[in-house]
């Protein structure tokens, strides 16, 4: 039950920050909820880029990540709304804002590490 609301914060987090960052650079859906084409694709990228992490309840923030499962574009894309959002979380979602904080300093797991062929008697 924890991992799930683990990763149900990720998620909120996320969207928030995109939607914060739409709202800005974006400016004609100010007045309404609905992201542009662009941030909605980057929502729906990251999304589906949680959904599928590796580590599941484990799961470092990104920063932290010892597996970077963005696509270099994306990972780029990813990295200007946090670097706009991240300040200004402090502010407009002080809770979230810490929460993000505090899932920082989780230690990012390792995976186990797969044999290579010479390893394998049989190959």
């Amino acid at each position: 039950m924890r991992s799930n609301r683990r990763l149900r914060r990720e998620r909120r987090t996320i969207a928030v920050m995109i939607a914060m960052y739409c709202r800005s650079h974006h400016g004609d859906n100010a007045r309404t909820a609905a992201l542009c084409s662009e941030c909605a694709e980057l929502q729906s990228y990251a999304l589906r880029r949680l959904e599928t992490c590796r580590f599941k309840e484990r799961k470092p923030t990104c920063a932290k990540c010892t597996v970077h499962c963005y696509a270099p574009v994306m990972r780029q894309r990813v990295r200007a709304v946090m670097r706009f959002a991240g300040p200004r979380m402090t502010y407009r979602h002080p809770i979230m804002a810490l929460w993000h904080l505090l899932d920082g300093l989780r230690s990012s797991p390792t995976l186990p590490r797969t044999k290579a062929p010479e390893d394998h008697p049989n190959v």
